[in-house]
Parts: C-alpha cells; sequence; structure tokens
C-alpha cells in the first residue's frame, strides 16, 4: 500500500474525526485500549475525548490555542489529545518525567492558556507554573481539587468532575488538513528541545507510508510502543499507528524497564513491538540472567532513535528468533523516512524509503554525492513540520528548499540500503578521514564484557582529534588497565588503527534522552571535566 498523495487528502480534516471517531463509528466495541490500568473501548474513547473538548472548550481554549499535556501513557493522554484537536486547538504533548524549569520552559515557550496534568506531577509543575501564564490546570488523578494552593495563580480543575459535567457529543471544529495540530518537542539530544510544528495531515502521511505501508499493520494487531506518547515515535506507534487500522494498543505508563517490559509482554502478547536500542541491549542481559521475554506473540519487532548495532540485531535474532527492523525518524518529519521490511531487514542498515518518502545524500554545498560517500541527509515528504515555533531562523536552517536537513550522516551503498553514520556534529575526521561513532561502538559491542558503548571526538591542544570511548560493562565485570588495553585490541583488529579509540572510560552508565538516545554532547563535557 502506498502513501497519500497530495490529491488524496482531503482539504477539510480533523485528526480526531480520522483516527478516533471513525474507527469507533465502525466498531465501537473493539479494544482500543487493552491496558493499562484497564481496557477501554473505541466507544468509550471517543466519548471521553469529546468530553474533554467539551471542557477545553468551557474554559475558553479556541481553535489555535496551545492545550500542554503532562500525562503518563493513558486513557487520558489520548482523550486531551484528540479532545484538543477536535475543537481546533493545538495538543502540545511533553515529557511528564521531567522537573518544575522544564515546565516552566515549556508552558513559556508554548503561550499555552490550559494544561492537563498528572497529579502525581503537580508538584513539579506548580513550579514551573509559577513564572508562566497558564490560566486553567486540569489534574487528572485523586490529588486533583487538593493541591490548588501550589499552583496558584492557574485555576486548578478536578479532571474527572468535569469530564462527567459535560457532554458526550462534540461537533468538531472543521479544520483544514494544513492546519497546526500538534506540537512535538525534539529530544534535547543536542540542547534545548525545540517543538516542531505539525498539520493535521502529517499523521495521514506516516500512518499510509510506514504502518500500513512498510509494517502492514492490521486490525488484529495489538502495538506495543516502549517509547512514550509524548515523543514522536511512541505517538504514532502507541497511539494513531494502531488507530488507523482499528487495532488495538497496549499502553505503559511507567518508566521504560526491561524487567516490566517482559512482564507487559507476557500478559499482553502484543504482535508489534517498538522500542530502542538501548531496551533491546537490556532485554538480551535479561535473558542472559535467566529472565527471557516471551516474543512468541511478536510478528513485527521496531527499533529507532539511535541506529541498532550489528551485534544487537544478531544477538536478538538468535536468542528470540525475532528479526529487529530498524529505521530512522525524526520529530520534524514526524515518524520514520527509511525503514528496513520485514523478512528482508539487512543488520547495520537503516533500510531503504518508506512509501511517499524521497531521500538523497549530498555534500556540504548541497550538491549531489556518490553512492558509497559520506554525506548529509536531506529528506523530503508530506509529513515535514510546518517549522520549529517561534524561531524562523532555526527552521531556515533546517530546510533546504523542498528538502528537510536531517542534521544525520549517511552512506547509501549499492544496493540502495542507507547506512547511518552518525550526528553531522558527532562524527569525526581523524587523521584527515571520517569516522562514525557508531561504527566504533558497534566493535566495542561486539566484545563479550560490553554491554553500551559511546564515542566521541575530542581535539586536544594540538590541534588532533581521536576517538574517545565510553563504556558500560556487563553484571559481573571490572573495568581497568587490562581490560582497556583489550577492548582497544579487540578494536584494532576489526577497524583501521587510526579508529582505535586512544581512551576508554568506565562508567556505570551513559546519559540519554527519554527516548533512549545517548547525549553525546554530555560526553563530551565529561572529557573535559576528567581532563581537569
Amino acid at each position: 500500500m502506498g502513501a497519500f498523495s497530495p490529491a488524496e487528502i482531503p482539504a477539510k480534516l480533523n485528526i480526531a474525526e480520522y483516527f478516533l471517531d471513525r474507527p469507533a463509528k465502525e466498531h465501537p466495541d473493539r479494544a482500543a485500549i487493552l491496558g493499562e490500568p484497564a481496557p477501554i473501548t473505541y466507544g468509550e474513547l471517543a466519548e471521553l475525548t469529546n468530553r474533554a473538548g467539551n471542557a477545553l472548550r468551557r474554559v475558553g481554549c479556541q481553535p489555535g490555542d496551545r492545550v500542554l499535556i503532562v500525562l503518563p501513557d493513558s486513557a487520558e493522554f489520548v482523550a486531551a489529545f484528540f479532545g484538543a484537536a477536535k475543537i481546533g486547538a493545538i495538543a502540545v504533548p511533553v515529557n511528564s518525567f521531567v522537573g518544575g524549569g522544564d515546565f516552566a520552559y515549556y508552558l513559556t515557550d508554548s503561550g499555552a492558556r490550559v494544561a492537563v496534568v498528572h497529579a502525581d506531577t503537580l508538584r513539579e509543575f506548580a513550579a514551573g507554573a509559577a513564572s508562566a501564564r497558564v490560566e486553567y490546570v486540569f489534574v487528572v488523578g485523586e490529588a486533583g481539587t487538593g493541591a490548588h494552593h501550589s499552583c496558584a495563580p492557574p485555576k486548578v480543575i478536578n479532571w474527572t468532575a468535569a469530564l462527567q459535567a459535560e457532554s458526550n457529543e462534540l461537533a468538531g471544529c472543521a479544520t483544514l488538513a494544513s492546519d497546526a495540530a500538534f506540537f512535538l518537542y525534539t529530544s534535547g539530544s543536542g540542547g534545548r528541545p525545540k517543538a516542531a510544528v505539525h498539520e493535521h495531515k502529517d499523521m495521514l502521511v506516516t500512518s499510509r507510508g510506514f504502518a500500513q505501508g512498510v509494517l502492514g499493520l492490521r486490525a488484529e494487531d495489538r502495538t506495543f510502543s516502549v517509547s512514550k506518547l509524548f515523543f514522536a515515535y511512541g505517538l504514532g506507534n502507541g497511539m494513531y499507528f494502531p488507530f488507523s487500522v482499528g487495532a488495538g494498543t497496549i499502553l505503559h505508563p511507567e518508566r521504560p524497564r526491561a524487567e516490566r517490559v517482559i512482564e507487559v509482554i507476557r500478559q499482553y502478547r502484543p504482535t508489534a513491538f517498538f522500542a530502542v536500542p538501548t531496551l533491546y541491549a537490556a532485554l538480551l542481559r535479561e535473558a542472559d540472567a535467566g529472565n527471557r521475554a516471551d516474543f512468541s506473540s511478536v510478528r513485527l519487532a521496531v527499533s529507532a532513535g539511535e541506529a541498532l548495532p550489528v551485534e544487537i540485531f544478531e544477538r536478538f535474532q538468535r536468542v528470540f528468533g525475532v528479526e529487529i527492523l530498524d529505521g530512522i525518524g525524526s520529530t520534524e518529519m514526524l515518524h520514520m523516512f527509511i525503514a528496513n521490511r520485514p523478512g528482508r531487514a539487512r543488520a547495520g542498515t537503516c533500510g531503504t524509503e518508506v512509501p511517499g518518502y524521497e531521500a538523497r545524500i549530498v555534500d556540504e554545498a548541497g550538491g549531489a554525492m556518490e553512492r558509497a560517500a559520506i554525506g548529509n541527509l536531506l529528506v523530503k515528504s508530506g509529513s515535514a513540520m510546518r517549522g520549529y515555533w517561534n524561531q524562523p531562523e532555526l527552521t531556515a536552517r533546517a530546510k533546504f528548499g523542498e528538502w528537510m536537513v536531517t542534521g544525520d550522516k549517511f552512506i547509501r551503498d549499492l544496493d540502495g540500503f542507507y547506512h547511518y553514520c552518525g550526528r553531522a556534529d558527532d562524527m569525526m575526521k581523524v587523521a584527515g578521514m571520517w569516522v562514525s561513532p557508531g561504527e566504533v561502538e558497534n566493535a566495542l559491542l561486539g566484545h563479550a564484557d560490553v554491554a553500551e558503548a559511546a564515542v566521541v571526538g575530542w581535539s586536544r591542544a594540538d590541534g588532533l582529534t581521536r576517538p574517545v570511548a565510553f563504556v558500560v560493562l556487563r553484571d559481573g565485570c571490572a573495568g581497568g588497565a587490562e581490560l582497556e588495553q583489550a577492548l582497544r585490541e579487540h578494536v584494532r583488529a576489526r577497524l583501521e588503527h587510526y579508529k582505535c579509540p586512544q581512551e576508554i572510560h568506565f562508567r556505570a552508565e551513559l546519559p540519554k534522552t527519554a527516548t533512549g538516545k545517548i547525549q553525546r554532547f554530555k560526553l563530551r563535557t565529561g572529557i573535559i571535566e576528567l581532563l581537569e
């Protein structure tokens, strides 16, 4: 199934009506959310969404107003998101695990007047709200009405009571496909998050191109996304992808821990599983320790966020009998634009273009490059963001005509498969030649004692750049000079000598974003601290 052509996208479109009202009318008694904590049907979820939209309207929410959503993965998250979209407002889901300073930033940057917040997060949220202009805060959870003193001056409203007082009928706003529908903040792997503005049509493009065109999702599927709904990757996997075909989703509101993920898989038996490389590595470590996940129900396993190391791909297939479909997407493009196909996954690559997407590799001046040469990846599709909210200069730098500048370095091989080399600002030029951190990291991961690895470039006083590695060891392994030397020899036996790390530092953990991306800029800062 191909992607939507521009002619197939209706001029008037509202994502709440397409992704929720449509399946609710076709099969109202089918489970939309299987867990957690409780199942809910499409009909029930559509009614909850209508009540949420009416409650937002009652506090004066108008088309174009931003609604900040600070909720764990839940039916309430879905209702708040689609409730805002249905009345023409703009849903702004953000990371619910952050602190008060981050909430202050999200509120100030988005200009949201209304927020929907979970009671467990209210104390942290209140600290940020004190310096923002938010007027109304709907609080989900039993502590809703009891915490208003710490959240003044906004008016605190109990979510459950407010929705009970509203009608379960709601006429949607006559939004255009090109109207702004939601903001998604970048994960902050390189610094301060930016809000990518997405339109109603964008979800149709990604659903048709990746969910249906690549994965072939169907109504009987049960999706389980370890990545949360407040990120672009999780929002598709855990919400609108399954809803696009009338399938069920398994929501997991807690922080992703491998042992709990294993329990959820055993209980709900997903058919489509979505995670990041660090979680796949954690599942392998659990299996080594005797806590083996049951992947017998899973027909699709997808990875994104960081390039999937060959070692993890091969070990996972040996241990669980499931191939992992690696791909690459971005918040700016909403979801995957390059991906491997079921049954044809090629280890060490991100696959080929998703239907409806074009990609090309260019040099620094934007000129086309020969295959098998490292260059900058550009991508084009109807799901591309309108721009960064209130940041025209950054928006201009992110675009090259009709193309989006991904900021990634890639190689396209002779078979048309794309190989991720690293972020443009993470690539190293050593001895006059490009070195991909991923290539060195994969070599380190091939050593039996290494659980995780990250490599960055560091220029010393002589101006020459050298690779520096940060390594997390498997349980029971101890670092030291002897192992450091053994790891160097291990890498040197597999890669050119100039790619071998000059220094290896052992760490208990690597700094990551909530999506599992390694924050290499923090590791570079760590090198400075080590040298001081």
